[in-house]
């Protein structure tokens, strides 16, 4: 593991000090737990304009050229993503935007794409959705029936989305659609697709089970895209989804972070010393010291192969770490959300909206969204077999 650089050594510094001034505030209503939980304009709108601020100072952007709205500071984007963790700051909105839409154009787009559309993805002027799951198709992605017929140097879609988180207030969709039907996977190609104001795009929220509203469907009838907006090849569709797919799983170079996992666990512990259980705080029974302890090792372990995966000499596949950590963050993150929920015993029960939630509801929030980390990206079943076939060489599995 190479020794950090002067210049980032100033940036760690740098970075601290600014969330210490600028990070914490307090707020008249209450933020979403994540980008995909989001559902008032006031929650958006205060993000958005957060991000731009850590955008400004140039928290967020580091890794890209400036060429492409960047900041040319390779190195500094993950030490700003550590510290934003560890300030407990607000999260940044544009999720789809960092994750997935930036580093697939920076790899795959052209260069007027890479300058056009870059730069509003760092800093939320533009909010962008993913168009990847359909009805019919979730984990089984290469079976999207989206259609786009070419027109010239038009595409037209017809199709139906699904699970479009922060599909209500995009700007733009990287959509995955079918351009052949006589190919399944070369039949697939990427396309930057209008969603605000587009015509042709219906946008329907879908209420999850904890009456929020960030997940989408988004239905086109008949949109139209000029091929200008194609990422890559027609038929090139798959490859370039697997460059948003890792990106997404955290399994691309520079991508993800540990320091989450130690503040989930943190929160729990400071959750199990308030808790009264018989008299006394949870944190003082030697079972739930023992189940909680169980977690904190876990967590560890996933900031170890964080920082293993760093090292190439270490590593016998390239991704197998990456990989596994989707898997090991999502279903920690699960398990302290689950525990969390249980230590506050029949108070765990209740909503957000109960002024005698324990910590506003937090917990059983939290549990209830946990189940969509461990479905998005592929589900931990799909995860597990991209590891056994593609990693450990097993054979496919009937």
């Amino acid at each position: 593991m190479t020794e950090p650089t002067a210049e980032q050594v100033e940036f760690r510094e740098y970075a601290r000090r600014w969330l210490q001034e600028n990070a914490r505030q307090e707020l008249p209503f209450r933020l979403a737990l994540s980008p995909i939980e989001i559902t008032s304009t006031e929650q958006k709108d205060y993000l958005q304009a957060w991000q731009r601020r850590c955008y400004e100072a140039r928290l967020v952007g580091g890794s890209y050229p400036r060429e492409y709205g960047g900041w040319g500071m390779p190195g500094c984007q993950e030490i700003a993503n550590q510290e934003l963790v560890r300030a407990r700051a607000p999260f940044l909105l544009n999720l789809v935007a960092l994750n997935m839409a930036a580093p697939t154009i920076f790899h795959h787009g052209t260069e007027e794409q890479k300058r056009r559309f870059i730069p509003g993805c760092l800093s939320a002027d533009e909010i962008w959705c993913q168009g990847f799951s359909e009805p019919g198709a979730g984990s089984d992605l290469a079976n999207v029936q989206t259609f786009c017929e070419r027109r010239g140097d038009l595409w037209v879609a017809r199709g139906h989305k699904v699970w479009t988180s922060l599909g209500q207030f995009a700007k733009w969709m990287i959509l995955l659609a079918r351009t052949s039907k006589d190919h399944k996977y070369r039949g697939l190609t990427y396309f930057i697709c209008p969603v605000a104001d587009a015509a042709g795009v219906t946008v329907r929220p879908l209420v999850k089970i904890t009456g929020e509203a960030g997940f989408n469907e988004v239905l086109l009838d008949g949109v139209e895209i000029p091929d200008a907006l194609r990422l890559d090849e027609v038929g090139a569709g798959w490859t370039v989804a697997m460059t948003t797919l890792l990106h997404e799983r955290g399994a691309a170079e520079g991508a993800g972070g540990s320091t989450r996992a130690t503040q989930i666990t943190d929160q729990l512990i400071a959750h199990a010393r308030k808790v009264d259980r018989d008299g006394q705080c949870a944190a003082a029974d030697p079972v739930t010291r023992d189940q909680i302890m169980k977690l904190v090792i876990r967590a560890h372990g996933i900031q170890l192969n964080v920082r293993r995966a760093r090292v190439s000499a270490l590593c016998v596949h390239p991704l197998r770490l990456p990989l596994q950590s989707k898997v090991l963050a999502s279903e920690l993150e699960q398990d302290v959300a689950r525990l969390g929920t249980d230590l506050a015993g029949a108070w765990g029960q209740l909503a957000s909206l109960d002024e005698r939630a324990p910590e506003q509801g937090h917990w059983p929030t939290a549990h209830m969204n946990s189940y969509g980390f461990t479905i998005a990206a592929g589900t931990s079943e799909i995860q597990r077999n991209i590891l056994g076939e593609r990693v450990l060489g097993l054979e496919k599995s009937k």
